[in-house]
């Protein structure tokens, strides 16, 4: 069972609005996209508890890639209570992530 939580633009304020959340911009047909899953599958079990690892499907949800100037996918939001605090754009290394990540919830 997957720890990543879908977001739309119904639910993506309540979810991103408390405590530190990575929001994957993503689209189905995107390969760079399918090679950051397992990466993100491992930074929400490893950070269970601690991050909030959310999905966002652009074909679904244009609104939401526009309102945060998405042009590119994947691109990866870290944000924390709400207010992103750290942007990374094309596939991004498990390592790289953890860091952004470590200097918050640290």
């Amino acid at each position: 069972m997957s720890k990543e939580t879908e977001l739309t633009s119904e639910n993506f304020d309540t979810v991103t609005g408390q405590g530190v959340t990575l929001v994957d911009f993503w689209a189905e047909w995107c390969g760079p996209c399918k090679m950051m899953n397992p990466v993100l599958e491992e930074i929400a079990t490893e950070y269970d508890g601690k991050v909030t690892v959310g999905k966002v499907n652009v074909d679904d949800e244009g609104d939401l890639a526009v309102k945060y100037n998405v042009s590119s996918i994947p691109t990866l939001l870290l944000m924390n209570d709400g207010e992103v605090q750290n942007q990374f754009v094309g596939v991004t290394s498990k390592g790289d992530l953890k860091k952004a990540i470590d200097a918050i919830v640290t």
